[in-house]
């Protein structure tokens, strides 16, 4: 897929990015919390304009601010996408890296954490070619914006909460690549990744 398309609006980001949550996070029940917020309409999508490091810091500091300013029934959790840059996903760490320094140098580490989501996604360690990547790919890259409070309470209701990434691989791997781009045809896009 390519994330640096220029003439793709923000609201087809907003929507693909939505049918990939429908999908493929609340279709394979890949995240406990995930359909709760969706149904309930408080998880925000945000778009970012950015082209530039600058303007995406900019967006993601509003965007803790607004979350925190926030009442959770209002905006439980948000995914900061950012469609205009960051193509490479190496590039994408060095952003997702940043931003966890700002967290804490905000004073949210504990309150607030960073999942991260990228159309090229690779666990360090793990041949290219294996199906667990997936399990972290998405349309655009994607930063998401998590409440520890309320996935910790969503986690205490989820039996055996630390095999969900084990259980999550399991379910990738029965569908194989052909079932998950039957079930998500954009990933027809980036397959190969």
């Amino acid at each position: 897929m390519n994330t640096t398309n220029l003439n793709t609006s923000p609201e087809e980001v907003r929507q693909l990015t939505e049918d990939w949550v429908r999908s493929m996070v609340v279709g394979l029940n890949l995240c406990p919390f995930a359909a709760p917020v969706l149904k309930d309409q408080s998880l925000r999508f945000f778009v970012s304009g950015a082209k530039d490091e600058k303007a995406l810091t900019a967006d993601y500091l509003q965007e803790l601010d607004k979350l925190m300013q926030a009442d959770e029934k209002d905006i439980s959790t948000t995914l900061l996408i950012a469609p205009y840059m960051l193509a490479d996903f190496y590039d994408y760490l060095d952003m997702l890296t940043e931003f966890e320094i700002l967290l804490e140098r905000a004073e949210l580490e504990g309150v607030l954490q960073l999942a991260s989501f990228h159309p090229g996604y690779l666990f360090g360690g793990v041949p290219a070619d294996d199906i667990s990547h997936w399990t972290n790919r998405a349309p655009y890259p994607t930063f998401h914006i998590i409440r520890e409070a309320q996935m910790s309470r969503a986690l205490a209701h989820f039996k055996n909460p630390e095999e969900i990434p084990e259980r999550n691989i399991q379910r990738l791997e029965k569908l194989g690549r052909e079932g998950l781009i039957k079930r998500f045809p954009p990933f027809a896009d980036y397959a190969d990744n």
